[in-house]
């Protein structure tokens, strides 16, 4: 049975996605390297550090230590949550029900922490979560299943008793390797949909969900 709701955070409660395109393009195209959509896309539901170093890895020669990079790109998407961040259709809906149900709910990200705070204060959603949690405190970020399991920790819960709500296909595969269930809501323009259908369930929107079609 499920006890606890685990959410992911950037593309699932806030449309940030876009906000981490324009921070990595803006800051890598004034030293000369072009990203592409397929890029970004594969960095989705990685740990910024993470993707830094998989582009220090093809561009070498650059002036500025990984970790200067990364803070600046944190930075930048700071910059725009401030300015644009929007909650996304369903989250506050869904979680106000999962609290009245009594559920536990807890918030996995890889994002940075103080991009989780960002958020969180932007939407005005802190009170929903028992336990917020990011990747850059554990040793390996998604698609390892750690940050899940160390949350369900958190949370008082085993593995087994925890849902997770994710958008990205990293998340999904660190969901399952949790051995948790786990609802995708991808985004729709992504590339390779399909895959998504190793999801316990797959959603266009989180206005869409109801805990009691899994919770059997």
């Amino acid at each position: 049975m499920i006890k606890a709701v685990i959410f992911d955070m950037d593309g699932l409660l806030i449309d940030s996605e876009p906000f981490w395109r324009i921070s990595q393009k803006n800051l890598f195209s004034k030293r000369g390297i072009n990203l592409n959509e397929s890029d970004f896309e594969s960095f989705m539901g990685k740990r910024i550090d993470e993707v830094v170093a998989i582009i220090y890895s093809r561009y070498p020669n650059q002036s500025k230590t990984q970790a200067e990079t990364a803070v600046e790109i944190v930075d930048g998407v700071i910059k725009l949550v401030k300015e644009r961040g929007l909650v996304l259709p369903g989250v506050i809906k869904t979680l106000e029900s999962l609290q009245k149900q009594n559920y536990k709910i807890g918030l996995a990200s890889s994002s940075n922490l103080r991009i989780i705070k960002s958020v969180l204060k932007k939407l005005g959603i802190e009170s929903y979560f028992e336990v917020v949690h990011s990747a850059q405190f554990e040793e390996y970020g998604k698609p390892h299943p750690q940050i899940f399991i160390s949350t369900a920790k958190m949370l008082g819960v085993s593995p087994s008793e925890c849902l997770v709500m994710e958008d990205s296909f990293h998340g999904v595969i660190a969901a399952l390797a949790a051995s948790m269930k786990c609802v995708a809501i991808p985004d729709t323009k992504a590339n390779n949909l399909k895959r998504f259908v190793i999801a316990d369930k797959v959603l266009e929107s989180m206005e869409d969900f109801s805990i009691s079609d899994l919770n059997n």
